[in-house]
């Protein structure tokens, strides 16, 4: 049977000394370190003549009852003794934490630390792409060590089995879209203009942005996790210890997917919106659903399908940049896999739309607008 530490109180001639019994141990103090911490009166000695066996809890229970108290201690052994002496001298005055700095230091501190944070990953990321391009450029000398096999299967993990996800939300875009403009411009007897409303979001803006969006929550954090994964199991080190790039076998093939596929999946998700405001047309507002469609040739010029379809290969690029960027930065645990996976998707997200706003002041411009 198990004995447990535990402590009785006795007084002689007028001092007051508490008594501890029993092994002082990590598996044996809980419950007098509970009756220590809830202590109520005063104690000037601390008799340890009768207590067992004692390890570094109980000397630190000990101890902090002692200073509590500002009591002596005695009666400890020479063991025991070593331990108490050990344990008071790693006692630290230092604060639990650190002390804070005002507010107003602390916010344009913590906004430097950002700036300079973000900075330092903007030129590495540069320079991760510049690391793709030498890659690129030495596949296109050396053709013999380019794998289409794995671009073909990365094909089918953004492209194909995306297809679903991004035509629902496509579909239901559009049905927001056509709805919603109906809503404001029936105000003005121009329901109609519905048509050109949806046909020009869906093929210049929504289609490509949302495609994208979807990509980098998709494929992005996907490409993060994977080669983060790769990276923390040392796959990575062992591929480039047997010759092989892991820029050209794991970076490229899904970079070229990405950017290959982004034009596709935003035309195809432009159409999908097309169709979703044309269905809801046709069952809210009177306009029958080949109407639709044959109004949209008119009213959506050429030049908005080619400025989705420059964009699109420019967001892929970056998705994939950010993900597999994000995923070969992994070191140390696997908590830094779910981290770079969260800071892939969001970096992406954030580039997407910064360069979807430069693309809308560029082609108004040059007269695309």
């Amino acid at each position: 049977m198990r004995e447990w530490a535990a402590y009785s109180l006795e007084e002689d001639g007028g001092r007051r000394a508490l008594v501890v019994t029993g092994p002082l141990t990590i598996s044996t103090i809980g419950a007098l370190d509970r009756e220590l911490r809830a202590f109520q009166g005063h104690v000037d000695t601390i008799d340890l003549s009768q207590a067992g066996a004692i390890d570094t809890v109980g000397a630190w229970t000990v101890l902090r009852f002692s200073r509590a108290q500002d009591a002596k201690i005695t009666g400890a052994g020479e063991q025991a003794s070593r331990l108490l002496q050990a344990v008071e001298e790693a006692r630290s005055s230092a604060a639990l934490l650190p002390p804070r700095s005002r507010l107003t230091l602390r916010v344009p501190e913590t906004l430097g630390k950002y700036v300079v944070e973000f900075g330092t990953s903007s030129r590495d990321m540069l320079g991760f792409a510049g690391y793709i391009l030498v890659a690129g450029f030495g596949l296109l000398r050396h053709p013999s060590r380019f794998r289409p096999k794995a671009v073909v299967l990365q094909f089918e993990l953004v492209g194909v089995s995306a297809l679903f996800i991004i035509g629902l939300m496509s579909f239901l875009i559009g049905i927001v879209i056509a709805q919603q403009g109906a809503a404001q411009l029936e105000q003005f007897g121009a329901q109609i203009y519905t048509i050109n409303l949806t046909g020009r979001l869906s093929m210049r803006e929504l289609g490509v942005l949302m495609t994208a969006i979807m990509v980098a929550g998709r494929c992005g954090s996907s490409f993060a996790a994977q080669l983060g994964t790769m990276k923390l199991t040392e796959e990575v080190d062992a591929m480039r210890t047997i010759g092989v790039s892991p820029m050209e076998a794991l970076v490229l093939p899904r970079v070229i997917a990405a950017v290959l596929m982004m034009p596709l999946l935003g035309f195809y998700s432009a159409i999908l919106s097309i169709i979703g405001g044309a269905s809801i047309s046709a069952l809210t507002l009177g306009i029958p659903f080949h109407t639709f469609l044959t109004r949209i040739q008119a009213v959506v010029p050429i030049y908005d399908v080619w400025v989705g379809l420059v964009k699109a290969p420019v967001f892929g690029m970056i998705v994939a940049l950010t993900g597999c960027y994000q995923g070969m930065q992994v070191q140390g645990n696997s908590e830094e896999v779910g981290l770079r996976t969260t800071l892939a998707v969001v970096q992406a997200i954030f580039l997407v739309i910064v360069l979807d706003a430069f693309f809308a002041v560029f082609f108004t411009e040059v007269g695309w607008g």
